[in-house]
This record gives C-alpha cells, structure tokens and sequence, in this order.
C-alpha cells in the first residue's frame, strides 16, 4: 500500500534542555486513510501537523509526505509543496474577506500558475461538490460558519492534493455547522482522499477517521482502527 506520509525517528524539541514536545517517533499513513490525532493540550498534537505541513523541521528523523522528503527543503521548496501538495483547513478559516467565494477557492490555483479558465473550472466543481455553488460571488463575512468551512475546504482540494490537514475544523462552529462539516469529511474520505484531523473532539475523531493515534507527552500512546466510517 503506498504510503502519503511516512515519518522515521522524529524528534522535535524547542528546548534543547528540556523533554521534546514529539517523540522520538515512527508514524505512516496511507494513501486514502483517514486519520485522527487526538490528546490533550501540549501532547504534540499540532507540532505533528506542523511537521507534516512543513511549516516546521524536525530536531532528529526524516518526513517524507507523498513520495517528497520535506525536512531538507528551502523556505522557497516548502511554499511550492504546501502549494501542489498538501490541502489545508483551519479552525478559523483564513479566508480572504476582500474576496468573493469563488476567487478565494481559485487562488491557491492561480499561485501554481494554472490558467484563470482551469482554476474557474475546477472551483465551479467543487462548490457544486460542497453544495455553495449559490454562494460563488458572496463574501465570507455574508456566511454562516459551517459555510465558511466548506469554503475552506474547497480551497484546500483545488489543486487536488494527495493530503489533506484539518486542523480543528469544527472548533469555532455551532452544534448544526460542525455536524456539518463531520458529514463533509465523512463524504471525503469515502472518495479516497487522504486525511489527518488534529481534533480535540473524539466524537469528531470516531465519526470520520478510519484510523486514531492518540498522542501523551509527545509519544504514542494509542494507534486504533475502525472497520468502517460511518
């Protein structure tokens, strides 16, 4: 089975007198799995998806994320792989208020260069995918929050990435928005899409992974399967 992430003796420490905040660690993950990182505040959740995201280096150890070693790359190398390679949701959006739906989903698209015409395209398929399409010349701040994910995440997928990385994707939205975007990551994985969620939610984690690390000062302390998404 090929594996989208694969990280070898990964150790990452801030303090160089103090304990890592991850590892030392082995983690793979397949492609089209969908994975939950649970734990609770300071167990290297996030410096996991970091890692894995590029936007920070492991201390000891080799990440090599769809086929790609990241931990030697270049600031410059590291943009272009956030970019192709890797799609990535926030709790809080990050959506460019100064832009229509639309063009906030084309973007990512036109920074790899794709012509205007493609990146319309492929945005005007996945707002139809994600049920917006009648929100494409609205505004983020005229939105709900669960639409605003949903804008999101059709951003993350424009450039089809071989990973996508949700990073607390309900944790700023109400009961009815986070069932939501749950059903949405739900219907992702299905589609074969790759997934690590960094979630403190462990209904969130148990609905849509197929797969759960659990995550205790660093190390691993449980890695469960699913047999099925519901």
């Amino acid at each position: 089975m090929t594996q989208v992430i694969e990280l070898k003796g990964v150790s990452k420490r801030y303090d160089n007198a103090g304990a890592p905040a991850l590892g030392p660690l082995d983690l793979t993950v397949a492609q089209g799995e969908a994975l939950a990182v649970t734990g609770p505040s300071g167990s290297g959740k996030s410096t996991l998806l970091n890692l894995v995201a590029g936007l920070d280096k492991p201390t000891e150890g080799t990440v090599t994320v769809a086929g790609q070693r990241i931990d030697t790359l270049g600031e410059h190398a590291l943009a272009r792989y956030r970019r192709e390679r890797v799609g990535m949701v926030f709790q809080f959006f990050n959506l460019l208020d100064d832009l229509t739906v639309a063009d906030n989903i084309q973007l990512p698209a036109q920074l790899t260069g794709t012509a205007r015409g493609k990146a319309a395209a492929r945005a005007g398929e996945l707002m139809e995918l994600l049920g917006i399409q009648k929100h494409a010349r609205a505004y983020p701040g005229r939105l709900s929050g669960g639409e605003r994910q949903r804008v999101a995440v059709a951003r993350a997928l424009v450039n089809r990435p071989a990973l996508l990385l949700a990073d607390e994707p309900t944790g700023a939205l109400d009961s009815a928005s986070g069932q939501d975007v749950r059903r949405l990551l739900v219907d992702l994985h299905r589609s074969g899409q790759t997934i690590v969620l960094v979630t403190h939610d462990l209904a969130l984690a148990e609905a849509c992974a197929s797969r759960s690390v659990h995550l205790v000062d660093g190390h691993v302390a449980l890695d469960s399967r699913t047999e099925a998404v519901r």
